[in-house]
């Protein structure tokens, strides 16, 4: 059994994710997201959920996640890469 959880930050607002938690950013308002992020490591890693699921084999991610054939064919083996502006 998993949980996840949606938190709605204001401007000013300050967030804790604890180490080893998967995570995500969205910008919901209209305004420009100034986000930073502090990692304790000498070394950053992203991985992406969307290339993860592509790499794993598919009978694995149908028997655990219930998705059709057709959602899998989506997930691209590829990162792609974010640039903000």
């Amino acid at each position: 059994n998993s949980n996840a959880r949606t938190f709605d930050y204001q401007g000013g607002d300050v967030g804790y994710i604890p180490p080893s938690y998967g995570h995500y950013v969205e910008n919901t308002g209209n305004t420009t997201l100034h986000y930073l992020e502090i990692l304790k490591t000498d070394k950053f890693q992203d991985v992406s959920l969307n290339q993860w699921l592509a790499l794993t084999p598919p009978a694995l991610v149908q028997a655990h996640l219930d998705v059709s054939d057709e959602t899998i064919s989506h997930f691209s083996k590829t990162k792609p890469i974010i640039v903000g502006q």
